[in-house]
């Protein structure tokens, strides 16, 4: 998207310097803004089932298998009580299992969601009615194989077996009664020959399910481990927030979605003062404990909606989604204040300070623009004295837009500058607070 944009042509000035940080943005932006799109792609894939919707799939499925003996009933050819005891034994099933589920009795075994006994009951509720009408048997095949395959992902591969084994032999044995009974061999002949293809095709069946439940555990595996590369790829590994390209990618979809809704977008600029200070005094690995002290201290200061991130070095970005100046202001000296008051420990001879600049998204500016105006109020922070926070605010003049109310402070007020802005010239103010 950047490489279809013209880049935005800055001079070299003592009010806006050309920093390293914001050549970089710019030359690596077009790369991760693709990332973003393929990590939009996969938030946007539907998630796991609710317990309602599992419930009312299990429950579809049974009402279709009743809707079949009443349609068999309404021609004639199932009895009225047939149908009565199919219902009672639906309802009793649900009613039972419900309660076992509410109670958390199913919690104490090792498949907590109960497939087996559910489609053990399934199968029995079958060969019942196919008892109580002969003729039930033209829906029993079919719907075996449905109660089958409703547990093919939690039922283990012996389990599976079993289960068709005991149907198998329940089908015989009721059709062994409905010679005992009736004697009627024309019968007898038509129950065997189902009970031959029943006996074949089981076995198949559950032998390919067993193959879709291989792929499925690793598509399942799979998946964890693309989730895990993926969060890894969005953290820094040092410090635990986000890293360069999660940040820079987030900040350009946010502008986007600013540009598309018309809320407000805030951004901070966060530098550590004194880094090298904290180096030369700890070394590279106490430099890096207290860049993990600030990042918790950071996060823990943050907003839930809020995207905090290191750039760079001892530089971070927060992004503020749906905030205008005030509330982001607010948070800025927040942190400031909980990084200036936190108990360091360790050989630091002083304290950890740090210089924040922040400012408000102008609708129809580039990334780079607006990521450059947050810089340079970082740039004058440092320059004014460090631990503070300094706002560059983006309006025209009289333009009511975009507004910040004084930070009331005991040593500081808000300093307007030496001259006014012009009406073309983005006015900056400052809420100094140092300690």
């Amino acid at each position: 998207m950047f490489a279809a944009r013209s880049k935005p042509q800055f001079s070299t000035t003592d009010v806006f310097p050309l920093t390293d940080a914001i050549m970089d943005f710019d030359d690596s932006a077009a790369e991760v803004v693709r990332l973003s799109r393929r990590e939009v792609d996969v938030r946007r894939l539907p998630g796991q089932r609710t317990l309602f919707q599992k419930w009312l799939i299990a429950i579809s499925l049974v009402s279709l298998y009743l809707m079949v003996v009443v349609v068999f009933h309404a021609l004639g050819m199932v009895q009225t009580q047939t149908v009565m005891v199919l219902g009672a034994m639906i309802g009793g099933g649900l009613l039972l299992f419900l309660a076992v589920f509410k109670s958390g009795l199913n919690r104490k075994f090792s498949e907590k969601r109960l497939k087996f006994p559910i489609v053990a009951c399934a199968l029995g509720g079958l060969l019942v009615v196919f008892y109580l009408d002969p003729v039930t048997q033209i829906a029993l095949a079919p719907f075996a194989f449905v109660a089958l395959a409703y547990g093919m992902y939690r039922i283990q591969r012996v389990q599976s077996y079993l289960l068709g084994f005991l149907f198998v032999v329940g089908y015989a044995t009721v059709v062994a009664l409905h010679y005992w009974e009736q004697q009627n061999e024309a019968l007898l002949r038509l129950e065997l020959m189902h009970l031959l293809a029943l006996g074949a095709a089981i076995p198949a069946f559950l032998f390919l399910i067993a193959k879709v439940q291989l792929l499925h555990h690793i598509l399942h595996r799979a998946s964890r481990k693309i989730k895990n590369i993926q969060e890894d790829a969005q953290r820094d590994t040092l410090l635990g927030c986000f890293n360069r390209r999660y940040i820079v990618a987030a900040l350009e979809e946010q502008r986007q979605v600013a540009d598309e809704t018309g809320i407000p977008l805030c951004l901070a600029v966060i530098d550590l003062d004194h880094f090298k200070r904290i180096n030369d005094e700890l070394g590279h690995l106490g430099g890096d404990e207290v860049l993990r002290h600030f990042a918790r201290v950071a996060q823990e200061n943050v907003r839930a909606g809020d995207i905090f991130g290191r750039y760079g070095g001892e530089e971070f970005l927060l992004i503020f989604p749906a905030t205008s100046l005030l509330p982001a202001l607010n948070t800025c000296e927040r942190i400031r204040a909980q990084v200036e008051a936190h108990a360091w420990k360790g050989l630091l001879r002083g304290k950890v300070t740090v210089s924040i600049g922040v400012t408000q998204y102008v609708p129809g500016e580039s990334v780079l623009e607006f990521f450059s105006r947050a810089d340079t109020a970082t740039y004058l922070a440092k320059e004014g004295g460090r631990n503070q926070v300094v706002v560059e605010e983006p309006t025209r003049k009289g333009d009511p837009s975009v507004t910040v109310e004084p930070i009331p402070d005991e040593e500081d007020d808000l300093e307007p500058e030496a001259t006014l802005p012009s009406p073309l010239e983005p006015e900056r103010r400052f809420a100094s607070s140092r300690g």
